[in-house]
Parts: structure tokens; sequence; C-alpha cells
């Protein structure tokens, strides 16, 4: 398996992730803002067993992908130094789910999931601020996307960013703290130093998750785990 990560993430939380596949280090320069340089869910969209590419992804990392014989398409848009433009592929798949703001969303997107059931939100950077357990619940960091979820029906927990690292600005979102796979929801950091902790830690194993915490330090948006297998 091979796993997605900014490498600026924690020494500990590395070597805990490396025990399930083998990692790529994402660190890029000059393409967008320092903070998310290195984010998977900056360049990456994930839906089903397909991968979206930005164009300008560093070309060493195609290289690495195509080693290890991973299907993707590459999207029509460069992502950009500033927001919107470093949102074009933040978006959240989910079942035939689509969610972002879809006046950013690259259209490369779109026209793959064609049949995807789409549902807007304002907030463009939908994966940093969304953790999508399943296509009914959801744990987010931004009142929006909450609002617009519970309309559709959906079991949305909105938890507070304050804590949550991301180095250079205030704070990250807790979608950013997460990765999801086979069931297990792995999270940079512990919950225990997060003001929300018990609160989604019980929301998590009453939706049916498991939670696999990768080191025991505050939580760290790493711009999300992608995890290819």
């Amino acid at each position: 398996m091979l796993i997605i990560i900014d490498n600026k993430l924690p020494g500990k939380a590395k070597k805990k992730l490396a025990e399930y596949g083998n990692l790529m280090e994402l660190q890029t320069s000059g393409i967008v803002y320092e903070a998310v340089s290195g984010h998977p869910d900056i360049f990456f969209h994930h839906t089903g067993d397909q991968w979206i590419i930005a164009p300008n992804l560093p070309r060493e990392y195609f290289d690495i992908l195509d080693k290890h014989g991973v299907k993707y398409v590459i999207g029509e848009q460069d992502v950009g130094e500033k927001y919107p433009a470093t949102s074009i592929y933040n978006a959240v798949s989910v079942g035939n789910l689509l969610i972002h703001n879809f006046r950013n969303t690259d259209s490369m997107i779109t026209r793959t999931l064609e049949d995807a059931d789409l549902i807007h939100v304002d907030q463009g950077y939908t994966r940093c601020n969304l953790l999508a357990i399943n296509e009914e619940n959801f744990i987010t960091s931004d009142h929006g996307i909450e609002r617009v979820l519970k309309r559709f029906g959906k079991d949305c927990l909105y938890v507070d960013p304050t804590g949550i690292q991301l180095p250079g600005v205030r704070n990250g979102f807790f979608g950013g703290c997460c990765g999801v796979y086979d069931g297990n929801i792995f999270i940079i950091g512990s919950l225990a130093h997060y003001p929300d902790g018990k609160i989604v830690h019980d929301y998590i194993i009453n939706k049916g998750g498991r939670i696999i915490e990768l080191f025991p330090g505050p939580l760290f948006d790493g711009g999300g785990i992608f995890f290819i297998n």
C-alpha cells in the first residue's frame, strides 16, 4: 500500500503509518503557500479507485505513482499560490456524493463524477474541513458545511478547530488531521489533547468506525492522509 502524506508530519506519526505501507512524502516549493505546500488534499482528489491529480504536482511524484501502478487522470487546472486556486481539488467524494464549493472545482472532477449527487458548500477547503466517516455521517470544523449537510439529511458533528496545529497559520482543521482506510479513522495526534476529543471519539465509535491515533501529541493538520491499495 502507498500512503500519501505531508513530509512535515511529526516523526512518530510517520513511523506509525509506515507500519501500514510505503510512505510518499509530499514537499513542494513555489506552487502554493508554505503552510499547505505538502498537503495531499491540495494536489489530489480521490474518488472510488480513481485519483484526479493537479497537473503541476512535481514530476517525481507522478513517477512514484506510476511505479506503484496507480490509476489516475490529470486535472484541467494547475493549483495556484493562493485561495481559491489552492482549493480546486479539495473536494470530498464519498459513496455517490460529491461535496465542494463548485465555483472552484476543477472540471475534471465534475466530469469524472457526472452521475454523482452534488452538494454545494461555500467552504472551498472542503476536504480540509470535513471528515466523511461514510455517506451518512460526517465530522466538520466549518459551521457552513454542518448546516448544508444537515439540510440534506446527513448526520454531521461540528467540532472547534481551535488548537489544531498547522505551522504558519492560526490553526488547522479537523478533516486535515485524518485519513480513512478500511473502516479505520487515522488521526494525526491524540484526541486526549483536543478539547472536543471525547465527543469525536464517541461519535466515531457510535458510527462504526475504529480510531488509530498516530502519535501522543496535539492534533496536526497535514492535509489528510491518502491510502492507495
